[in-house]
């Protein structure tokens, strides 16, 4: 009997994502209860934000698909089986083009989302629902911001109200204007260990952190460091996933969803 294929697109970029594409290229024979094995490819699509992407096992394309639309006919052209959004739990534009297209092009859709942080004893953290909203809360809190947000939206602390604050930005990628009238760019990617932590916030006198809850463990340590040091931190909220789309929490979850195809 031939081996069924399944075609997997996986929208990437994530630690996640290449871990799952990387579970997927070489997959098991078969799951418990599984009549026949199951030969997957995997297709991983990069937005191309990242210079030097690390790029995953399998198939690889950089680059939009110009919307909805075009991910929908993308998949009909190239014979997806099945679609899974891996991308950065606040890539919330692309997860909203991923449930529309798959709904127009009858793919069955997963979303891989990594839990979000949760805060613990000691914590001073003042959750908001957007950078607008950390920005406008900055200068009640502190005076020497550790930016870790990432290059883009740079925007929403570029703001003439913000000018008295020194803003240590990090980043994989230098950020293009605007940008925070006084900051310095730290250029890094993660993961981060707590000692390289403590030494940055020591080092800058850093007295607030501004993050998002991308969760997991690879930017997590700056969390402890803030703690460890009493300054408060800005967590700006993840938006939700789009209704009625299924979520693995982690990579291995999804592959047993593939399995189950």
């Amino acid at each position: 009997m031939p081996v069924p294929l399944v075609h997997v697109l996986v929208l990437g970029g994530t630690t996640e994502a290449r871990r799952l594409a990387e579970s997927l290229a070489a997959p098991a024979p078969g799951s418990p209860g599984s009549p026949v094995p199951v030969q997957v490819r995997v297709t991983t699509s990069l937005a191309g934000r990242v210079s030097a992407p690390r790029l995953p096992p399998g198939d690889v394309r950089v680059g939009g698909f110009g919307g909805p639309d075009g991910l929908a006919a993308w998949m009909r052209e190239h014979d997806v089986d099945a679609l899974i959004d891996a991308t950065h739990p606040f890539a919330a534009t692309m997860s909203r083009n991923a449930a529309e297209a798959a709904a127009q092009a009858h793919v069955p859709l997963l979303a891989l989302r990594r839990p979000g942080w949760v805060a613990q004893d000691g914590d001073r953290w003042h959750a908001v629902g957007s950078l607008t909203e950390a920005a406008e809360l900055l200068p009640a809190l502190g005076e020497r911001v550790f930016l870790t947000t990432g290059r883009m939206g740079l925007a929403a602390f570029a703001g003439a109200a913000l000018d008295d604050l020194w803003f240590l930005v990090r980043s994989v990628d230098a950020p293009e204007p605007p940008c925070p009238a006084r900051m310095e760019v730290l250029l890094d990617r993660g993961p981060f260990t707590l000692e390289g932590e403590r030494e940055i916030v020591r080092r800058h006198r850093l007295d607030v952190l501004v993050t998002k809850d991308s969760g997991g463990d690879a930017t997590a340590p700056k969390l402890t460091a803030a703690r460890e040091a009493g300054i408060p931190v800005v967590v700006v909220r993840r938006p939700p996933v789009p209704e009625g789309v299924p979520v693995a929490r982690t990579p291995d979850e999804a592959v047993e969803w593939v399995r189950r195809l």
